[in-house]
């Protein structure tokens, strides 16, 4: 906030009641409470709430005479915040909007300090136009400025390089001497690879695909679920970049014929993430996909990973039987081992032995036996297996059922006593059974050993800056054709159906309309999301359900069995989550299929 004199002081106080933001009486009052402030009179109305910050800025800025811009919620393209660096703009409180001629049109925090515009012209050679802006509005683009990625990883490599640059470079990466560390340490593309690292931890992405084309090299992350592109770099950089990448995972720098599979750890962001790297060949190059394995934002508390209602109460009644199996189903990338990990942490107690068997240990879990698959060695999920079951376990979590071994074993530990959770890759949850008759299971081994059955995807959810509005007839109808079954019918039912469902307030199936929720799209919550949840079905195996099994019945006349049970399906639990403000309706859509 500018330095005031009194007589500007004054004037304020006059604009601020003659712009309609106080009235004389309140002004009056105000005064005299600030008398018992040690705050500036101005900064209490605005600490206090009973002025913005927004329209302070707005009435100095045109008692100085400078014009005003409010940056609260402004988007800045990336073209235009390279027109000053970084650097510059947080030390200098300034930010730039765009450029007129010669002059470079910014917005400054002390617009009216004559001398810090003369020395910011002066550092950046260039005459400016100023307006002033709000703390929080320049706070808001010197934030944008985190998302120019290709911007700082342009600035790590020193620009574009040359292609006798790119062979120096590629030369010093792949030496095997004694002063590697030293070299790569400094190199370029090391900080080029730090900064696409850095960037992707702070985005929370789950995946960063680097992509070789002709004449370019594109990066891409995963965030949310949804790949951006992010950047593209010059065709010279890609042979140090994938070389950096396999000397850090401890692959052959000199294949490029054959997939390889590695992984390192990095401290980026103020924690450490686990990476695993696969590196295939493709027809321009190599292609790079990074999974990024970062525990510190995950809960493993069932309810805070979207389970509810009947669903939450049927996990909960398996997890409480003696033996058995508790699988879970889903593409890749959609949670299943989170999941089992949610499940063991509710189980988890020293008076019983949890032992797993994983490709890779994802969470490390205090208390618990883990065991990494490592086929080179013969460590596989099969012959793992059969080594955990001569440790005496009460629990056994087998990362992945993916062949008829597994298949074998997992269900002869679950007949001889065991408790025993694992996944597969299916699309739905009633798609599991006939999965395992696929496998060679027995009919009345399946049905006599399987008791609860999870199937999941996941979206995204919304941020919390969201806002409520009226559906219109298209969603309306789309309401009532997935949840017609399920909302309640009148308000004696209400109640009832939402302790039922795990939902409070839910509207009635015969409103006009529904009240839903959409994202306010920024910086920080791209599309108006921030962070991903789980849509689930969950059903148990009942007599039923048992004899289709026994009759090799469709994943179809499983499913219909289980909703006739009570099932919430994958969709349904969706849209309950798109109208308790948890998500969207479209996200859902794009997510979830609808039922045949």
């Amino acid at each position: 906030m500018s330095v005031l004199s009194a007589a500007n002081q004054k004037q304020v106080e006059a604009d601020l009641v003659s712009d309609g933001y106080l009235t004389p009486e309140k002004l009056a009052e105000l005064k005299e409470k600030a008398k018992n402030s040690s705050m500036p009179f101005f900064s209490f109305l605005v600490s206090e709430g009973h002025l913005s910050n927004e329209a302070l800025t707005k009435v100095i800025a045109k008692i100085n005479h400078i014009p005003y811009v409010n940056l609260s919620e402004a988007r800045i393209e990336k073209e235009v915040l390279r027109l000053l660096p970084k650097d510059l703009a947080a030390r200098y409180m300034a930010v730039p909007l765009g450029q007129i001629k010669t002059r470079l049109v910014v917005a400054m925090l002390d617009a009216d300090n004559v001398q810090a515009v003369d020395f910011l012209s002066k550092r950046i050679g260039r005459p400016l136009k100023v307006y002033t802006a709000s703390e929080e509005g320049i706070q808001n683009v010197l934030k944008q400025y985190a998302d120019d990625v290709e911007a700082d990883v342009t600035k790590a490599m020193g620009g574009t390089l040359t292609e006798k640059e790119q062979q120096e470079i590629l030369e010093k990466e792949t030496q095997q001497g004694k002063n590697i560390k030293t070299i790569v340490e400094d190199s370029p593309i090391s900080k080029a690879l730090s900064t696409i690292l850095e960037y992707a931890a702070k985005n929370r992405a789950s995946d960063i695909h680097i992509e070789p084309l002709e004449k370019e090299l594109k990066i891409r992350c995963r965030i949310d679920g949804v790949l951006r592109e992010i950047m593209k770099l010059p065709k010279s950089t890609e042979p140090p970049l994938i070389s950096r990448i396999k000397i850090l995972a401890n692959l052959k720098i000199d294949e490029h014929r054959i997939p390889q599979d590695g992984g390192f750890a990095v401290a980026v962001a103020d924690k450490t993430i686990d990476l695993r790297i696969a590196i295939s060949p493709v027809v321009w190059g190599e292609q790079v996909v990074i999974r990024l394995l970062d525990k510190s934002g995950t809960s493993l508390k069932l309810e805070a990973m979207g389970y509810h209602g009947r669903a939450l109460r049927t996990i909960r009644k398996g997890l409480e039987r003696p033996n058995g199996m508790i699988l879970t189903s889903g593409p890749t990338g959609s949670g299943k081992s989170t999941s089992l990990y949610a499940l063991i942490q509710e189980i988890k107690d020293d008076s019983i032995n949890i032992v797993t068997l994983e490709d890779p240990v994802e969470y490390k879990m205090p208390g618990i036996n883990q065991i990494q698959v490592n086929s080179e060695v013969g460590l596989t999920f099969a012959s793992g297996l059969r080594s955990i079951l001569r440790q005496d376990p009460d629990v056994v979590m087998v990362g992945e059922i993916r062949d008829r071994e597994t298949a074998t074993l997992a269900v002869q530990a679950a007949l001889t006593g065991h408790l025993v959770f694992s996944t597969l890759h299916t699309n739905s949850a009633a798609g599991i059974l006939p999965r395992l008759l696929d496998m060679g299971i027995e009919p009345f081994l399946i049905a006599s050993t399987v008791h609860t059955v999870i199937g999941q995807r996941l979206v995204r959810r919304l941020a919390d800056n969201k806002e409520a509005y009226e559906s219109d007839i298209t969603e309306k109808q789309a309401v009532i054709d997935n949840l017609g079954r399920l909302l309640p019918k009148d308000e004696a039912s209400r109640k009832k159906v939402a302790e039922d469902l795990g939902y409070s307030d839910l509207p009635l199936a015969t409103q006009n309309a529904y009240t839903l929720y959409k994202g306010k799209d920024s910086p920080e919550t791209p599309g108006g999301y921030k962070g991903r949840m789980g849509l689930y079905e969950v059903f148990e195996i009942d007599e039923k359900i048992q004899q289709l099994i026994l009759k090799h019945s469709t994943s179809s006349e499983i499913q219909r069995a289980a909703v006739e049970q009570g099932m919430v399906t994958m969709r349904e639990d969706g849209y309950l989550k798109a109208l308790a403000g948890m998500t969207t309706i479209n996200e859902v859509n794009r997510v979830a299929a609808a039922e045949g």
